[in-house]
């Protein structure tokens, strides 16, 4: 993700169904250590699914935080 700084707009959204191309539901947008801070409070199966997008980047939740 190239913006990392912490108060880097992002939106959060959570892809189900990821391996067959499901549907995304915006889970917030605002601040990335905002959108980290309520991916962190998801369930594991939901954190499977969530994504950060900036404006010029998309990456998975989990890639992010090295599990």
């Amino acid at each position: 993700m190239r913006t990392t700084y912490g108060s880097a707009t992002v939106r959060l959204y959570h892809l189900s169904d990821a391996q067959e191309g499901g549907a995304a539901t915006t889970l917030f947008y605002g601040s990335l250590d905002e959108a980290m801070r309520i991916a962190a409070q998801q369930p594991e199966d939901v954190q499977d699914g969530l994504f950060l997008a900036t404006d010029n980047d998309v990456i998975a939740y989990l890639d992010l935080i090295g599990d």
